[in-house]
């Protein structure tokens, strides 16, 4: 048997593998990456959030959404500075923590729609004062059998914890 058409075969079959293998891992990355929210997709966190003596944190604000097809909820996250050593100078060096803060059932409706979502930290990681606050409004859609996340949109802002 000519050598060529081995060689050419063989090529074909190596290219066309390698795209098949790929074009999973494009359509994951594509899935999973934040892209920029449609301008009609919004989600606010309110300016003020509580905290109560039982470390349950308790966090709100707004979200609008369309064209879902899965299961989509709002998520929200709370980062605060905590002191991790002191050294014999006596200088501080804090961490950031972050801690999620429930989820809520959303509508892709096209309406304006609250949320608000508490949870509960234990350790004395976020005490009242300000505090930094993610909210993302997030759907699982079905791809090939498996749910991957789409974003629809994220906010970040600083908010202040008020004792409840």
């Amino acid at each position: 048997m000519p050598v060529r058409p081995v060689l050419g075969a063989a090529a074909g079959a190596a290219v066309l593998l390698l795209t098949a293998a790929a074009a999973p891992a494009l359509l994951f990355a594509e899935a999973v990456a934040p892209a920029a929210a449609r301008p009609y997709e919004t989600v606010t966190v309110d300016p003020t959030g509580r905290v109560a003596a039982d470390g349950t944190v308790s966090l709100s604000g707004t979200y609008r959404c369309t064209a879902g097809t899965g299961p989509v909820f709002v998520s929200s996250s709370v980062s605060s500075s905590v002191v991790s050593s002191v050294s014999s100078s006596g200088s501080q060096s804090a961490l950031s923590v972050t801690h999620g803060i429930g989820r809520t059932v959303a509508r892709c409706d096209g309406a304006d729609h609250r949320w608000k979502n508490s949870g509960r930290i234990l350790g004395d990681t976020v005490r009242p004062g300000v505090a930094h606050v993610e909210a993302t409004v997030l759907e699982l859609r079905p791809h090939g059998g498996l749910p991957l996340p789409h974003f629809h949109a994220v906010r970040q802002r600083d908010v202040t914890l008020v004792r409840r």
